[in-house]
């Protein structure tokens, strides 16, 4: 069984297509490359690829924050046709900005028994961040490579990436 996984958190439509309600800008159409090579070895290796999708319902009360963006269902909630999810990985949606908040993620990582857990995708300083501090919270081994995450905010970008290193313990590289 692995011990390894790669979360990529919301590689859809409306954060990385520029016609997307939240476009996260070109920094995050930048890192699909990165994050093709990253999926294409995790799947190699027979490690868990991991999708994190950004899932809201219509009214949802978030859009009291942002714009509408994520509805189920709709072009802007698919994950990006260049990153397609394919046979074996997993795929959860979740509608709050960490991968934790009622999903099944945290069973996931330990019934497959993993340690080791690289994370990539947008917006480092929401979804990015909250999903990594829930991994810290459960003593993961965490990477963030600067390659492979992106924002729409490049200040909250760096903050992001220095708040995972010194509080959360992650390895950014």
């Amino acid at each position: 069984m692995s011990e390894s996984a790669l979360i990529v958190v919301d590689m859809l439509n409306d954060f990385v297509d520029e016609k997307g309600a939240l476009y996260c800008g070109q920094s995050s159409r930048d890192a699909i490359p990165f994050i093709k090579s990253r999926i294409d070895a995790f799947r190699k290796s027979g490690d868990l690829v991991i999708y994190l999708q950004d899932s809201h319902a219509e009214d949802d009360k978030e859009f009291e924050k942002f714009p509408k963006h994520s509805v189920v269902e709709t072009w802007g909630h698919q994950i990006i046709s260049e990153l397609a999810p394919q046979q074996g990985d997993i795929v959860i949606q979740k509608r709050r900005y960490s991968g934790f908040f009622e999903t099944e993620l945290s069973d996931l990582l330990k019934r497959h028994n993993i340690q080791d857990v690289e994370v990539v995708g947008v917006c480092t300083n929401i979804c990015v961040m909250d999903t990594v501090g829930g991994l810290a919270n459960r003593d993961y081994n965490i990477t963030v490579p600067r390659a492979g995450v992106a924002d729409f905010d490049s200040e909250f970008h760096e903050f992001a990436l220095k708040r995972m290193d010194k509080i959360y313990g992650a390895n950014v590289r």
